[in-house]
């Protein structure tokens, strides 16, 4: 096992640059092979693990290792990737409600680079269980902020599409 971290983070990024020249299978054994050089129970292997498995089309595998990634104290931007990650994963599954609670409450953690990614999940979410409007509302807020003009307005519509 690999006690460097910078090593072991090195090789699991360029196996993920790597992704399309591997058949599902092998990838997810690589990731495999990876992950079984962290101690047992560590959220990187469990994260890493779940996003071979949501990746190459075994959400019903990704979602409990997207947990267990969270459970075992998961930080940075990898929790926040586990959390629209798992929510889109649980809509893949028919289960968008609980993707909504999960995303509705990351949305109170401080602004990143993410923000997007879980207003756009989010209304992918709110539409798959009949909230349109809501999910259209949150979409045009996501939306607003990157249009050259049009800004407030665009604002005021998303506003007014998510008032309940």
């Amino acid at each position: 096992m690999s006690n460097d971290n910078t090593d072991w983070e090195i090789r699991v990024a360029a196996l993920w640059a790597s992704y399309d020249a591997h058949a599902p299978e092998d990838f997810r054994t690589k990731i495999e092979v990876l992950a079984a050089e962290r101690p047992a129970g560590d959220a990187l292997a469990a994260f890493e693990r779940a996003c071979a498995n949501d990746s190459t089309g075994h959400e019903e595998l990704a979602a409990p290792l997207y947990r267990a990634a969270l459970a075992a104290g998961l930080t940075g931007i990898r929790r926040r990737r586990a959390v629209i990650q798992l929510a889109s994963t649980l809509r893949n599954l028919g289960q968008a409600g609980e993707g909504i609670s999960l995303l509705t409450e990351e949305r109170t953690h401080p602004s990143d680079e993410l923000d997007d990614a879980v207003a756009a999940t989010l209304a992918l979410c709110l539409a798959d269980v009949g909230r349109g409007r809501e999910a259209t509302g949150v979409a045009v807020a996501a939306l607003a902020k990157h249009l050259p003009r049009y800004n407030r307005s665009m604002t005021n519509y998303a506003n007014a599409l998510q008032a309940k």
